[in-house]
């Protein structure tokens, strides 16, 4: 496996990173279980919220050279860029703020005994992390595992190398001890050497069904606890009453936020007859007057994709779907670029049958439906083999909520467009995955929750 940054703009190689040894793992592995053993002496957390806000400072700090790395790596405009470095910052803050809470002993009512759990570290977490968010990605698993005592070792995607060296940077910086977070470039028989190893207690994945299910399988076969996050084919439903002004400002960003590689983008727009065609034409002004260019130019408005072959896979997806019926009512159109930049792109007249109706298409294409009432709007936003997230529109928030309920996801925003906070556990159901993130749930994720009880004499 070759790690190396070629950067998304001009599609120039960069630089190439050496690749992991058996011998780097191995002492990888090492050191990460002589930390877990030191850590799980102590009481409590000692230094290691300390040390976590400092992440957080030195993530703020360094914004600017840390964000250039981003879009360097995988071309993220240079504002989204920011406000990435500055998310990370603000979870890091918040699991060492929470600390205490987090790990304090949890009571239990019981009439035989006194009873309750704590929550303690099992051991070393291996991640394996993707390109399209590659500092957050890191720290939702990094900060609540830092926290409870669970050293990690990281794969990161192979064409964002200076991301995770960066990353792993910082947290030297901070002090944290040596063997904390363990960036390696290693190829998958190793990914499954580490799995494997008794050494490691848990495997925390955000990639692709094909990653997740060969990472799933070696978990499973070793008894791994794990943790996916998959992708999802988002739904935003809008309703007859929607705000139409607001609407103007959330949808095109739902699409084309980070040049529509979210896993939580909206990809599905699913509209009530009476403001279908309305819809389609707001979305196509929208889309007519993205700026594409130079991602570290503040007036660009969307960047290109993370890799050429990434531009040209979705590029064969439109073409399947036009093929099997959808029309393209705008975009589609060749960009004059030596760079991953794919035009956005808007389809509508997808029905059951065509090969894009069931895929998610990673990128800046944005797929329209119509339906008759807001019952066939559930039915189609639940016929999918996805469930991440998803968006409802409707003056009526109390409707909207009920609605909400309906759809079969692990995420739903009302009258906005995703948003992820600390405090916000993210994670979904069906293909795109299992387990939660942030939050209380993301920290219990690999967690022992240690059961004590004391019987009444």
């Amino acid at each position: 496996m070759t790690y190396q940054t070629v950067n998304p703009f001009n599609n120039e190689l960069v630089k190439t990173y050496p690749d992991a040894t058996d011998e780097d793992l191995e002492n990888a592995l090492a050191r990460g279980h002589d930390l877990y053993k030191t850590w799980r002496k102590q009481e409590g957390p000692g230094d290691r919220p300390a040390q976590l806000r400092q992440v957080a400072k030195l993530f703020r700090q360094n914004e600017d050279a840390l964000a250039a790395n981003l879009t360097l790596d995988m071309g993220k405009l240079v504002g989204e860029a920011r406000a990435e470095v500055e998310l990370c910052a603000d979870i890091a803050d918040y699991f060492a703020d929470h600390a205490e809470e987090l790990l304090a002993p949890v009571p239990l009512d019981n009439p035989a005994g006194k009873a309750y759990y704590i929550k303690q570290a099992t051991g070393i977490v291996f991640m394996v992390e993707p390109w399209n968010f590659p500092y957050y990605q890191i720290m939702r698993v990094f900060a609540p595992n830092f926290i409870l005592g669970n050293p990690m070792i990281l794969k990161h995607a192979s064409n964002v190398p200076g991301s995770a060296v960066a990353f792993q940077e910082t947290v030297t910086e901070a002090g944290a001890p040596e063997g904390s977070l363990t960036n390696l470039f290693v190829n998958y028989d190793q990914v499954d050497r580490a799995i494997a190893d008794p050494r490691v207690s848990g495997v925390a994945l955000t990639g692709s069904e094909r990653g997740g299910a060969s990472v799933a399988k070696s978990a499973g076969a070793n008894l791994k606890k794990s943790s996916m996050e998959l992708g999802g084919n988002d739904v935003f439903i809008v309703l007859d009453d929607a705000d139409w002004d607001l609407l103007k400002k959330v949808a095109p960003g739902a699409r084309l936020t980070n040049a529509g590689q979210v896993c939580t983008s909206s990809k599905r727009f699913i509209v009530t007859e009476n403001r279908y065609d309305d819809f389609v034409s707001l979305i196509v002004d929208a889309f007519s007057h993205a700026v594409l260019g130079d991602p570290s130019n503040p007036e660009t408005t969307l960047a290109p994709m993370c890799m050429v072959s990434a531009r040209d896979n979705l590029a064969k997806q439109v073409e399947k779907a036009v093929a099997g019926g959808a029309k393209v009512v705008y975009g589609n159109k060749p960009y004059d670029s030596p760079g991953a930049f794919f035009t956005p792109t808007v389809l509508t007249d997808i029905d059951r049958d065509n090969p894009v109706y069931n895929q998610e298409m990673f990128g800046p294409v944005a797929s329209i439906y119509k339906v008759a009432n807001e019952d066939e709007a559930i039915e189609l936003a639940n016929d999918s083999s996805y469930g991440l997230g998803g968006v409802v529109f409707s003056s009526d928030t109390e409707h909207a909520d009920a609605l909400a309920r309906r759809i079969e996801t692990g995420m739903t925003f009302i009258n906005g467009g995703w948003v992820t906070m600390p405090e916000l556990p993210f994670g979904g159901i069906k293909n795109s995955g299992y387990g939660r993130e942030l939050y209380s749930l993301g920290f219990d994720t690999f967690a022992n929750e240690h059961l004590i009880f004391q019987h009444k004499n």
